[in-house]
């Protein structure tokens, strides 16, 4: 008998066999999402992270061809949301949409967070910037930075402020505010956003910092006073109201971004489609105007730049909290 051409072919099938095994990661990869996608918030619905959550799950929907859902899941100043995606399947299906919270606000100031800001995620992408403004009641005798900071100084005790929740990136920037102004005054913390707004127009509290994002249905309606934002530049949204470095203050320099990660060890090629599906989006011009009529500013910046922002701005975070002995609830 021959056996040569018998071994020749079973040699063939399994080499050809081989090859189709080595293929099959790359396959099941290639057709990501294969099921709808979880994007889970880490607060209650209405906020500007939900907002611009939302907006990034119904674009991705469209442009990956499965359903975004997405879960609402607030508590632990972010740590629940974030402590369940680090610990889900890392295929791509479920994401984590969250602000300077998550990545380095919490890590500055806690020790027994469920994940870690650094290894338990892989960053896609940056897709907006919110500004942090600082408001006014409308009885308080300050309408602009000089007038803000000479309040300030002359009768601390009389003055507070408050954040959306201690710890939060209001409470960071109104501690980096104030330390550049050269005045201390009482921090009050709320829980979220509204409550802190419903007593800033009550007159309960004659300050705030909050995102320009939940100020501006209420600077539009004359309920509260805008004194300066706390970036840069000027907000798109608001370009009358000034920055605090225009009034002399250049170490003011504070915002808010909304990152999207995915748990680590996510497939590069997940990851790749993932990003390059982000960047088209933010480049959309309607897009990019829903985001600003939300008080975002629309900013793509890749995974690369995403790791270095964390890594940039977690040593900063850590010096603010021990300046101003800033702790958690």
């Amino acid at each position: 008998m021959h056996f040569a051409p018998v071994f020749r072919r079973l040699a063939l099938a399994v080499a050809g066999l081989a090859t189709a095994l080595a293929a099959l990661p790359v396959l099941a990869e290639g057709t990501y999402p294969s099921k709808p996608i979880t994007l889970v918030v880490p607060f209650p619905p209405g906020g500007s992270a939900d907002t611009v959550g939302r907006l990034m799950g119904q674009q991705l929907s469209e442009a990956l061809g499965q359903p975004v859902i997405i879960d609402n899941r607030p508590g632990a100043g972010t740590a629940i949301a974030a402590g369940l995606v680090a610990k889900a399947q890392p295929d791509g299906h479920t994401l984590l949409i969250s602000s300077g919270s998550t990545f380095t606000a919490n890590p500055a100031i806690r020790t027994n967070l469920p994940y870690d800001a650094v290894k338990s995620f892989d960053p896609i992408a940056v897709v907006a910037r919110i500004p942090l403004i600082v408001l006014a009641n409308t009885s308080v005798p300050a309408n602009n930075v000089k007038e803000f900071v000479a309040a300030l100084r002359a009768t601390p005790d009389k003055y507070a402020y408050a954040s959306f929740g201690s710890g939060s990136t209001s409470h960071f920037t109104g501690e980096i505010v104030l330390r550049a102004v050269g005045a201390r005054i009482l921090h009050v913390p709320y829980k979220g956003s509204a409550p802190a707004m419903t007593d800033l127009i009550g007159g309960q509290v004659p300050f705030s910092v909050d995102t320009v994002t939940a100020a501006l249905p209420q600077l539009k309606a004359g309920k509260v006073k805008a004194i300066a934002v706390t970036t840069a530049k000027r907000s798109s949204q608001l370009p009358d109201v000034p920055t605090f470095a225009e009034a002399g203050y250049a170490d003011v320099d504070a915002d808010t971004w909304i990152m999207l990660v995915a748990p680590k060890g996510t497939p590069a090629s997940v990851r790749q489609k993932l990003e390059s599906a982000l960047a088209r989006i933010v480049a959309v011009p309607a897009v990019a105007a829903q985001l600003r009529a939300n008080g975002a500013e629309p900013l793509f910046s890749g995974s690369a730049a995403s790791v270095t922002l964390i890594e940039k701005e977690l040593p900063l975070m850590r010096a603010v909290a021990q300046r101003a002995d800033i702790r958690p609830d």
